[in-house]
């Protein structure tokens, strides 16, 4: 009898220490879940530690555990990516702006108080500048090899001003006529691209200042050399002319923006010309499509870097700031327009164009009051239509 009651004591024991092993899932304690004593008489494992299935209670509250490890980790790893990208795009924002080039000594000095313009009431104005340079080598950019201008050497073939409102809805462009009779100060009366000839820079944005009575806040200057390059990177534009759809490279859409004998309104079609092609590689550029292609992204931006230059004054600090004030706006919201005019002439042998000495003024006043959409609301102005000739 003695020897069946050890037998059946050691049985007992060894099954306890089972249910105690088993009890620990071979995984260790959790820590949340009290440690079930199977000696104590006052816990009926087999109705309060199994369940019908046979499955621990401890094991949900694992599975919970370990669900919500794997959310926790995904959500780490998404803000290390996103923060990736961030930084990414912030050194492409930092390095692209550290690379323009700058030009120094392009705003006039030693002019009188009485032609200085006000600062505009707000907002920025740009003089954007396309040089006809007589050189093969490239005169604007990172890549220049020749100066940007050399007395009698270059024409300024294309004169934008360019106002950026304070409220960052938009932009407004009115395109100067290169051939307006307009006074040279130190020249008397000549077309306005001859002023760029004569004094480069800083003579051209004296005489538009005292043209227009507004302040040129920044210059920026592109050669014929960096605009085919840059309408190349983009793989072309296509462009609607005659009613008909055409594709253009770079070379082609340089013969495109400067032709003009042929053209119904002469310099006034070619201006609207040159604002087509504009609003159309800019809104190639900004395509999401263009930047999806880390390679390509990477060779728009260094063309568009390498062709442009501006003046000394735009640090990469005023350049980035410039960038993310307009970063919503789209080429939809950019109005083009040409300078009022009153038509052409003939003045020396020479075929100029007339400006509006009325309607020109309202609208100069209007920029540098910082009131465009309102003048464009009361006023006729000879804008760009959906397709020019």
């Amino acid at each position: 009898m003695g020897d069946r009651n050890t037998a059946e004591a050691e049985a007992t024991g060894l099954d306890e220490a089972a249910e105690r092993e088993e009890g620990a899932g071979g995984a260790g304690p959790v820590a949340s879940d009290p440690v079930v004593d199977a000696r104590d008489p006052s816990t009926d494992v087999s109705q309060e530690g199994v369940d019908t299935a046979g499955i621990s209670p401890a094991q949900p509250r694992r599975g919970r555990n370990r669900t919500r490890r794997v959310l926790l980790g995904a959500l780490a790893l998404l803000a290390v990516g996103v923060l990736m990208v961030a930084g990414c795009a912030w050194w492409a924002f930092d390095h692209y702006t550290g690379k323009v080039d700058r030009i120094s000594g392009v705003f006039p000095t030693k002019v009188p108080a009485a032609a200085q313009p006000a600062p505009s009431a707000g907002g920025q104005t740009f003089l954007l500048v396309g040089v006809d340079s007589r050189s093969a080598l490239p005169t604007t950019g990172r890549d220049a090899k020749a100066p940007e201008w050399k007395y009698g050497a270059q024409r300024s073939d294309t004169m934008m001003l360019v106002h950026l409102p304070a409220d960052h809805s938009g932009a407004y462009v009115v395109s100067l006529p290169r051939d307006a009779w307009v006074d040279i100060p130190g020249h008397g009366k000549a077309k306005l691209n001859a002023a760029f000839s004569w004094g480069g820079p800083p003579l051209l944005i004296d005489t538009v200042q005292r043209l227009t009575k507004v302040r040129v806040d920044h210059l920026a200057v592109i050669d014929w050399d960096g605009f085919k390059k840059l309408t190349d990177s983009v793989g072309g534009v296509d462009l609607v002319v005659d009613g008909a759809d055409r594709h253009m490279n770079g070379t082609q859409a340089l013969v495109y923006v400067r032709e003009r004998y042929h053209l119904a309104r002469g310099d006034f079609d070619r201006t609207h010309r040159q604002q087509y092609f504009l609003r159309t590689l800019l809104a190639k550029v900004m395509r999401p499509s263009t930047f999806s292609n880390p390679v390509k992204a990477t060779e728009v931006l260094d063309d568009l870097t390498a062709a442009v230059s501006v003046d000394d004054r735009l640090g990469d600090g005023d350049l980035r700031a410039l960038l993310w004030d307009n970063k919503e706006v789209r080429p939809g919201d950019i109005v083009f327009m040409n300078a009022p005019a009153k038509g052409t002439g003939m003045i020396s042998g020479q075929s100029v164009v007339l400006l509006d000495s009325v309607a020109g003024p309202q609208l100069w006043r209007a920029m540098r009051e910082d009131a465009l959409d309102g003048y464009l609301q009361s006023h006729d102005t000879d804008r760009l239509g959906a397709t020019t000739p």
